[in-house]
C-alpha cells in the first residue's frame, strides 16, 4: 500500500476526471440538441398558426359571400349556379352553390418546398 507521509491513501483522479469529462460532454450535447429542437418546434408552430389564421379568414370571406348569395345580391352563373374562388397568400377557397345548397367548399394551398435547412444556427 502506498501511503503518504500523513498516513492517508492518495486519491487517484484519473478515472473520476474522465467520468466527469464524459458526463459534461453528454450534457452539453443534450443541451444543444434540446435548444435546436425547441427552436424548430417554435418555427413549425408559427407556420401552422399562420396557416390556420389564413384559413379562418378565407372561411369568413366565404360566409360573407354566402350571405350575399342568400340575399340575392350576387348574380348566378348562366346555368343557375353560384361559384366563387377566394384567394389569399397562396391559399384558395372554392365555393359552389346549386339549388340553394352548398355542394363544394374546398380549401387548397399551393405547395412550396422548404429548402431552408437551418439545423445548427450560429455554429
Amino acid at each position: 500500500m502506498n501511503q503518504t507521509s500523513s498516513g492517508r491513501m492518495p486519491v487517484k483522479l484519473g478515472p473520476l476526471a474522465l467520468l466527469l469529462t464524459v458526463i459534461s460532454i453528454c450534457l452539453t450535447t443534450m443541451a444543444i440538441l434540446t435548444f435546436a429542437t425547441a427552436r424548430a418546434d417554435r418555427r413549425l408552430a408559427e407556420k401552422y398558426a399562420a396557416t390556420v389564421r389564413l384559413r379562418y379568414e378565407l372561411d369568413q370571406e366565404g360566409q360573407s359571400w354566402l350571405r350575399d348569395v342568400q340575399a340575392q345580391t350576387v348574380s348566378p352563373d348562366p346555368d343557375g349556379t353560384y361559384e366563387t374562388v377566394l384567394e389569399r397568400d397562396g391559399s384558395t377557397l372554392t365555393i359552389r352553390v346549386e339549388d340553394g345548397a352548398v355542394v363544394a367548399w374546398r380549401h387548397q394551398r399551393t405547395w412550396e418546398e422548404d429548402l431552408e435547412w437551418d439545423l445548427w444556427p450560429g455554429l
